[in-house]
């Protein structure tokens, strides 16, 4: 079987460089120990191995279909679904009385990472479903708990998240989706969804969708929405279910990730569809908050994933393929030698080390993380749950960003390798570009991610979360400074910190002079910028980290890979992180020519 995975790397990046062991002194993970997580590890691989992996390709060849007002998937998602439900990893993350085992969200985001990176198509179902349950843990009643949660983290039942209409994508407060009260204390709700991932399909007997509405009469924009507890069969005093007027539209049919389906819902088209409020009225979109701060950490996560298959899959090629001689030091080939492996060639090697520092990177910005959102929860002092939780924010965009776009480069490079082969069905590559394309899409375009970081992020609490994020990043600077070695990498992430700085003040005067189109007008410049300068102290910290086992000669692996993540740290800041002066100079710029009053002209 071809590899899709590193679980060195895995286990490396999460106990090695993320501590994940440390978690465990807080009470709500002291049942679990390293031992644990990586039984954890290798069963989950194991498990990929077997019932996932092998089905990557026949989802993509025979996708999601739509026939006679149904949904039909393929049956590793039934599959998927009920071994997931019985072995508790739909609610991993949850606390004991309802259901979970009060997992780090550290350890099910690497599980995660393993799963999807065996087949993207299939995980997203159960992450949905635990999502939606944890927004009625979090915000309903006791009732809408009990009379829902169970059967959604035993896999029986799916959970969506429903925002999108067709005529209001990212802008949530042009909803139209309307909710009327019921003598009952239910809702009657009218309107339509589309771009609902997981909506419908054979394998559940029933959906619970989250969905976002706007009660009669509640004030106009965002401030109006709330949400609802929607399922597609009610439920019956003596338990059985009867249809509550949802009705499946369509299935999307997508460019990738064809095997995970993309509802189109109709709901009340018979005026028969209740509803019941989460929470408080007009207090929705805050709650939604919740579950699409964690699906842009999913999403992250699904990248580089998909990214990390891709690179497995190009390295093996590069390893396996003879093409071509290398050319002596006299400049010369010598055609009566036989041909050399691609890997041999410099400029597939810049290739691969690209692939290699954007799918390990991310893979560490990813569990960074959630490692940040797991202490926000049980760190011991106010002050520092807020600081994580300041973190957390100011990260999540760049998590969900980075991987999604960059990682779509990864995988091009990764076709340039495999060159006419990356263009047909026999090698996966080409399956691999088509999936990942969607990542920059889901959960808030890039465009919307980078005004959420420029427009937000870094100006909440006064700037406090940019200067947390500063501060860790001179502690990593710090450390990596003991080693010769790493020092002028150290230097270089310092000056580029310090340029980060000097370029947001110049942003920020526009703000400062009610300029706001001007100051976020080139946020999605902005997020690449920064994006690389976090990834840098990624690097840095990683390479820190494998000089010291060189050099203490406490090697859990072999030397080889220690070196290899030196020299991709190297790699990725002479080819990546200087990529930043012309970032720079671009946002530095004093001529806008993006902006309708400019008068630029498009024709």
């Amino acid at each position: 079987m071809s590899e899709y995975v590193s679980m060195d790397n895995v286990k490396f990046t999460l106990f090695d460089v993320m501590d994940a062991e440390s978690l465990v002194q807080y009470e709500r993970y002291q049942d679990h120990d390293k031992e644990s997580f990586e039984i954890l590890l290798d069963s989950i691989k194991d498990y990929s191995d077997k019932s996932l992996f092998p089905y990557f390709k026949e989802m993509d060849e025979d996708p999601c279909r739509y026939e006679d007002g149904k949904i039909y998937t393929h049956p590793a998602v039934g599959e998927m679904m009920r071994v997931a439900g019985e072995n508790g990893h739909i609610g991993a993350t949850f606390d004991y009385e309802i259901g979970g085992i009060q997992l780090p969200h550290l350890i099910h985001h690497t599980l995660a990472h393993i799963t999807q990176s065996a087949n993207n198509s299939l995980p997203g179902y159960t992450g949905l479903t635990g999502g939606a349950a944890n927004l009625i843990i979090t915000f309903g009643s006791q009732e809408l708990k009990d009379k829902y949660v169970p059967n959604m983290l035993a896999g029986k039942w799916g959970g969506t998240m429903c925002l999108t209409e067709p005529q209001a994508g990212s802008s949530l407060s042009d909803i139209v989706t309307s909710a009327s009260p019921n003598n009952d204390g239910s809702y009657s709700i009218k309107g339509q969804k589309i771009f609902i991932s997981g909506g419908d399909h054979e394998h559940c007997d029933n959906f619970i969708h989250l969905l976002l509405a706007r009660i009669d009469g509640a004030p106009a924009g965002t401030k109006g929405i709330s949400l609802f507890v929607v399922p597609k069969n009610r439920i019956k005093e003596d338990g059985s279910l009867e249809s509550n007027d949802v009705i499946t539209a369509g299935d999307f049919q997508k460019m990738g990730q064809r095997g995970y389906c993309t509802t189109h819902l109709a709901f009340g088209e018979k005026d028969d569809c209740k509803a019941w409020l989460v929470g408080t009225e007009n207090k929705g979109l805050k709650y939604m908050f919740q579950m699409m701060n964690g699906a842009r950490i999913d999403v992250g996560g699904i990248a580089t994933s998909i990214a990390t298959a891709a690179y497995h899959a190009s390295l093996q090629y590069a390893k396996e393929r003879p093409q071509g001689r290398r050319i002596t030091s006299g400049g010369q080939k010598n055609v009566n030698e036989a041909q050399t492996t691609i890997i041999n060639h410099p400029d597939v090697r810049r290739m691969l080390f690209l692939q290699k520092a954007v799918t390990e990177g991310s893979l560490a910005l990813v569990m960074l993380t959630s490692k940040y959102h797991d202490l926000s929860k049980v760190a011991e002092t106010e002050e520092e749950r807020e600081k994580y939780h300041d973190l957390l924010e100011i990260l999540t965009p760049i998590t969900k960003t980075y991987p999604s776009e960059m990682g779509q480069t990864s995988i091009s490079n990764g076709l340039q390798i495999l060159g006419g082969y990356g263009f047909c069905t026999d090698f996966p590559l080409e399956q691999y570009y088509r999936d990942i394309r969607i990542t920059s899409l889901y959960e808030g375009t890039t465009g919307i991610q980078s005004l959420d970081l420029l427009g937000r992020k870094v100006v909440m609490k006064n700037g406090q979360a940019m200067k947390l994020l500063t501060k860790e990043v001179i502690e990593t600077i710090k450390a990596a400074s003991n080693y010769d070695a790493l020092q002028p990498y150290a230097n270089q992430l310092k000056d580029a910190s310090k340029e980060l700085e000097g370029t947001l003040m110049h942003l920020l005067q526009y703000a400062m002079k009610g300029q706001n189109e001007r100051y976020i007008a080139d946020a999605t410049i902005f997020m690449e910028y920064m994006s690389n300068v976090v990834m840098a102290w990624q690097w840095l910290n990683m390479a820190t980290v494998a000089k010291t086992a060189l050099l203490t000669d406490q090697l859990n692996y072999d030397q080889s890979f220690y070196v290899s993540k030196i020299d991709t740290m190297k790699y990725f800041f002479k080819y990546e992180l200087s990529k930043n002066k012309g970032l720079q100079d671009i946002l530095m710029n004093p001529e806008s020519i993006t902006i309708v009053e400019d008068n630029a002209v498009l024709v």
